[in-house]
């Protein structure tokens, strides 16, 4: 059960680092990006196998340290928290063009509404590409600890 923590652990690190520089590249060009988004769901999938994988090691074994424990599962916490905040980073950009809604920005004129959704896919690449680097920092550090 060991090797199989050690392989989806390593396995999840390698996914969101990828996820992350991904992200990276993709809103720094300001470009939208399918497969960023693919990388990152699998790297949200790995983190939650990885999780699973560690809580049955743990509950056969209780050998872990608290902090390898507390590191481990504050991905899962970091996941939900950016998916938090993408949603709310979309309402944001209409606040700032004054669009009370979606629909709003449906109304406008195709080179403006590019325009707005541009912006939003880029705030929300950017809030999710910083997640996937902090799980790998997360998942770095449980691994140091364990």
């Amino acid at each position: 059960m060991n090797e199989v923590h050690i392989v989806t652990g390593v396995a999840a690190i390698a996914v969101n680092a990828l996820a992350g520089c991904w992200g990276a590249w993709a809103w720094w060009r300001a470009r939208p990006s399918a497969w960023f988004w693919r990388l990152l769901r699998l790297g949200q999938l790995a983190v939650v196998t990885e999780v699973v994988a560690g809580g049955i090691f743990y509950l056969i074994h209780r050998h872990a340290p608290s902090l390898h424990v507390l590191y481990g599962v504050l991905p899962v916490a970091v996941s939900f928290i950016a998916e938090g905040l993408r949603v709310s980073s979309a309402q944001t950009v209409l606040d700032k063009h004054g669009h009370a809604s979606a629909q709003a920005v449906g109304k406008l004129p195709e080179a403006q509404q590019r325009v707005v959704v541009l912006e939003i896919v880029r705030r929300e690449i950017g809030v999710m590409t910083l997640s996937a680097l902090v799980i790998v920092g997360l998942l770095a550090r449980a691994a140091g600890t364990g």
